[in-house]
Parts: C-alpha cells; structure tokens; sequence
C-alpha cells in the first residue's frame, strides 16, 4: 500500500511539474496509461537542436554537456557541428539580441556604464582570433579513484575563429581604478532550480588576463553570429585557460578589488590542490589553487583509433597541440610505448592562444598490432605525460599523451 502511495505521489507530481512548464492543465490526466511517456516530457533530439554532428557523444542533458571525438576535430578551424557544449545551468530563454546589454560595473570602476550589443558593435574596433578553449575536466574520465562530474573523455576541446571587440578597450573606456585585481562575470543563463536568486556559474579572471589583447567580447563566431548554445549574443572568451573563463550569454562584468567569489569560483570549482596530493586524499579548500593556464596537450585526429594499414606502407598521422599561455616547441610521436620518441613537423599558430598543427609519416617495421602515442612539448620545456598527471580531486588538467591504435595487417 506505501508502495503505491509512493509511485502515485510521483507521478502526480510528475504530471503536476509539466503542467506548470507548459502553462496548462493535462486534461485526462487521470486516464494515462501505465508505463507512458507524454510526448511533452520527452527531451529533444540534442543533434538537431544544437545543430552537431550525430558522433558527438552527449554526456548529460541536465545541463546539457556534449562533446567530440578525437577523428571529429580533424579541422583546423573547428566548426560548430564538432564544438563541445559545456553547460551549468539552462540556456536562457526568450533572447532578443535588439534590447540586449552589458553593464560594467564593481568596485573599481569609476562609474557603472551600460553598452547595448550595438554600440559594442559599433563604436569599438572589430578583432578576430582563433582562440583554444578546453574545459578543465576534459580528461576526467581517467582518473582513478574517480572523480565527480562528466566524464569527458578527449572531446572538451575547440579551436574556433571569434570575432569582437577587446575587453580592454571597453575597461578603458569606462575607467577602472588602481586597485582593480579582477573581472566576474555574470550572464543570463538559469540556475538548474530556477531560483532567479542564483546564478549558475559566475567566474573571472586577474585584470592581467582581462587586459590581454586576444580577450574579446565576441558576437561572431566562424564568421556569423555565435549559435545559442555557444553564448549567443554575447560572450566572453579568454583563449588558453578553463574554458569555464568564457561565460556564455555575457549581460554584466564587475570588476573587482578582490578575486571574484562568483558561484563555482570558490571551494574546489576549477581548483586543484596546490600541493601533490596522494590519489584519494581529501584536500581542505583552503589547500586548493585556481587553475590559470591549462597544460601543453595534443591530439591525433587523423587516422581514426582502430585504423588498418598495409604491411609495408607508412602511415601519415596529423593533428593539433596547444599549451595554453604559451607555444608549443616541439611535437612527437611513438610507436613502442614511448621507449623512443620521433619528431613531428609543428606549424607555428596563427595568433597568440590558437592550437597548433602538426603531421608526421610512420613507418612499422612487422605486421602487428601498434599503439601511436603523441607528445607535445611547450616554450618552457614542459612535455606531456606519458600516462595520467597527478590525481586531482575534481579531475582536472588530464593532458596525459593521446593514443590511437593501429593494426599491420
């Protein structure tokens, strides 16, 4: 009897929570057959909604979180059908990019100023840059023990063209004071409660990175307007450090005197132990560093993981390497488990913060099975991991080798 209970509350409330979103009664609701799924409560196809590619791998819909796979990122610029969705709350609703604003306000300004999309537009000088943007926890799902949260395994990762105005010139132009340390930002997207009394996500980052001529408040991405999913009509892109910087559906930045203690800025959001720590270890808050830069990394995207060659005939690899703040020196590859390492030719960036392209032709000495395992080296000397880097709590900055397999038949 408590059992039936039970499932007819659920279903009541069920039933009673789309009404509510749907702004109407459910007429015959009493009359729905036993095991049926109204058609309103079913989620959207995430493919066609967002426009992505079918071998996208989605990893929730509450929030919405997809991402690629490694052969998908074979572009050098990456197109929207192939970018990874991060998501923390909902996407705002009812957008009218017509009445949209930005309002620069905080402690260390001179005064709160309020642009609308068009006076961005057109009272600022246009910028372009192919800018890297990788959430942090791309990787996670290697760590072990596990860590929480979606388990991204190497698709949390683009390399698009953005287009928009520096946020330095804005800054300037609304006068920030000595004693600014910081910008939070703060956006239109929906807490996953629907309290309008919370906010999702609200970071930032030191006034240094704010002030970088490749930090933009973009309205273009690969030359049109940025899709909904991506930040539409305004975002933030801070190119070479957690994607998480990059707030989406941007309609305020606070700059501060103090760092930004916005909703995931604190605790052990985007944070890992600044100190090594043994995997598995509770690590205090207070023990926790902010991630800045993310660390040198690469990917193959050409051929695909399981690909099957010719005995005798070599195998041309390519693909793309990033290091966040810096460049990337060297690339290379191996095919013995990373015994010995071979060079890959690397193509400089188009700009400061774009990843890098590089190719190289294998050569196997027998038919069998081979792994190809790829190592980038950045401008400071610091080369990937062969395997999994320190263990972190939240399951950040996985920048381990990538590795594809290969047969010899």
């Amino acid at each position: 009897m408590m059992d039936f209970k039970r499932r007819k509350f659920i279903k009541q409330a069920a039933l009673g929570s789309f009404a509510t979103v749907i702004g109407a009664d459910i007429v015959y609701g009493n009359k729905i057959p036993k095991g049926y799924n109204l058609l309103g409560l079913q989620e959207p196809d995430p493919f066609k909604l967002f426009n992505k590619d079918v071998d996208m791998t989605l990893l929730n819909s509450k929030p919405w979180n997809m991402e690629a796979k490694a052969h998908l990122l074979d572009d050098k610029i990456t197109p929207n059908k192939f970018m990874f969705i991060r998501n923390n709350g909902l996407i705002p609703e009812d957008i009218n990019a017509d009445n949209w604003t930005l309002t620069i306000d905080g402690e260390s300004v001179e005064k709160t100023k309020i642009y609308t999309l068009n006076d961005l537009k057109t009272k600022f000088k246009h910028y372009s840059y192919q800018l890297t943007l990788e959430c942090g926890g791309n990787g996670r799902s290697e760590f072990n023990p596990p860590a929480k949260g979606n388990q991204w395994t190497i698709g949390a990762v683009s390399c698009a063209k953005w287009t928009g105005v520096r946020l330095k010139d804005i800054l300037t132009d609304v006068g920030i004071k000595d004693d600014a340390v910081y910008i939070g930002y703060h956006a239109a997207d929906i807490h996953l409660s629907r309290d309008p009394t919370k906010e999702p996500i609200s970071r930032g980052a030191p006034i240094a990175k704010a002030m970088q001529d490749e930090t933009l408040l973009a309205f273009e991405m690969n030359g049109g307007p940025i899709p909904l999913a991506h930040g539409f009509p305004l975002r933030l892109i801070a190119g070479g450090w957690p994607a998480s910087v990059s707030g989406k559906w941007l309609n305020k930045i606070s700059v501060r005197n103090v760092e930004h203690d916005g909703a995931k800025m604190t605790g052990t959001s985007y944070r890992v132990p600044c100190k090594p720590v043994a995997p598995g270890e509770k690590v205090k808050d207070e023990d926790m560093c902010i991630i800045k830069s993310m660390p040198v990394k690469s990917l193959i995207t050409f051929p695909k993981s399981g690909a099957i060659i010719d005995e005798g005939k070599k195998l041309d690899i390519r693909g793309h390497a990033w290091a966040g703040e810096l460049q990337v020196n060297k690339m290379e590859y191996s095919i013995d488990f990373g015994s010995t390492w071979n060079s890959c030719s690397i193509e400089k960036p188009v700009n400061r913060l774009a990843w890098q392209h590089f190719n190289a032709s294998i050569a196997f000495p027998q038919k069998g099975y081979y792994e190809v395992w790829a190592r980038a080296t950045d401008s400071q000397g610091k080369s990937q991991p062969m395997l999994l880097p320190g263990w972190n709590p939240k399951g950040y900055l996985n920048n381990a080798c990538h590795r594809i397999a290969i047969k010899v038949a």
